[in-house]
């Protein structure tokens, strides 16, 4: 029975050459039977076809060394699907609202050759140490229209539930994390300035007050969400500590990068389509904000996010709760490959936070 921290060292060691196998997404770890955690971790390879683990001969076992002895440890592979950003697409909560709570339809407006975007308000969170300004969490792509520092106004609902600049403009982007094409990435970030404060209320749709975020999460843990195309909807972490390739398509001609240190999130039904990225999943237990999801596999059975206390982090924000308050920070730091582990210092150090250009007067 192998360890999370041998699962751990097999995935690393294995990674880099897996990615660039045509047909493998991604590579984690997680239980070697969800259903008996009690049976030890497991490296999991996610691939976007069936076949793709006959053809690529992806073993059932990898040997790794611990202590000095050869431990085996064994490979599930997942069909997954391709793994994409999700954008626009039809939801039920894409109507718009005032002020506006965590889990609705936002974007930018639409524009020539481009159209609009609608993703999710994932939180509300207010800056921190001032604590005097709210700010919505959600993705880069969500809230900026082309990976770059250019001003995009924040529209709610977003373009593609028919919100516009004229009448539905609450903000624009303040900062966010660029997207690497040719690099490692760990977040799909970015904040948007409301034109007020009485703009945001700071509360989550189908939930309330949030009491906080956590510092890590665990394998196994039960998550919920409310996003703008899937709604309210639940979930169970099937792994940490995983890297993918995530396709962008067109958007800020990206195509295809490389993200490390993902969580999936998977579900009994759809929990991750086309409009919920910038979605934030909960702790179904107590309700403390756990992970923001940025993307899925094909069927959306699968989410791909990352923790929120990454964005807590980079962004130094906390979770706002009504009358100026903020939420607390649950849990403390986990060394085992089995939680998700905060950003270390270097990892912080290489994320460039990029402060978004004003609009310029007439």
């Amino acid at each position: 029975m192998a360890s999370f921290h041998e699962a751990y060292k097999a995935k690393t060691r294995l990674a880099p050459a897996y990615l660039k196998k045509k047909g493998i997404v991604g590579i984690g770890v997680g239980y070697a039977n969800p259903a008996k955690p009690s049976k030890g971790a497991s490296v999991i390879v996610y691939t976007a076809k069936a076949s793709a683990a006959a053809k690529l001969s992806i073993p059932s076992a990898v040997t790794t060394s611990s202590g000095g002895s050869s431990v085996s440890v064994p490979i599930r592979v997942i069909v997954s699907g391709h793994i994409k950003a999700n954008t626009a697409a039809i939801s039920q909560l894409r109507d718009r609202i005032r002020p506006v709570p965590a889990g609705y339809s936002v974007g930018y407006p639409s524009i020539p050759g481009s159209g609009g975007v609608s993703g999710t308000a994932g939180l509300i969170v207010i800056n921190n140490p001032q604590r005097n300004q709210l700010l919505i969490c959600s993705n880069n792509h969500v809230l900026n229209r082309n990976n770059t520092a250019g001003f995009s106004e924040t529209v709610q609902p977003g373009a593609a539930d028919g919100g516009n600049t004229v009448t539905d403009r609450i903000g624009r982007l303040e900062r966010f994390i660029r997207l690497q094409p040719n690099a490692t990435n760990f977040l799909d970030a970015a904040t948007s300035i409301p034109l007020s404060n009485s703009l945001l209320n700071p509360r989550y749709a189908g939930v309330g007050v949030i009491p906080g975020h956590l510092l890590t999460y665990r394998v196994g843990e039960r998550f919920k969400k409310s996003g703008r195309t899937t709604g309210f909807v639940r979930g169970t972490v099937e792994s940490v500590n995983s890297d993918f390739n995530v396709d962008y398509g067109t958007y800020g001609g990206l195509g295809t990068i490389l993200f490390r240190n993902q969580t999936v999130v998977l579900g009994s039904s759809a929990v991750s389509l086309p409009g919920d990225s910038g979605s934030v999943w909960l702790r179904d237990s107590d309700s403390f904000a756990a992970a923001v999801n940025y993307a899925s596999t094909s069927n959306g059975l699968r989410s791909i996010s990352y923790p929120f206390n990454w964005f807590a982090q980079a962004f130094n924000v906390l979770v706002a709760r009504p009358a100026g308050s903020t939420g607390r920070v649950k849990g403390k730091r986990q060394t085992s490959p089995a939680y998700a582990q905060p950003l270390t210092a270097r990892q912080l150090s290489s994320i460039k936070i990029v402060r978004a250009r004003r609009a310029r007067r007439k």
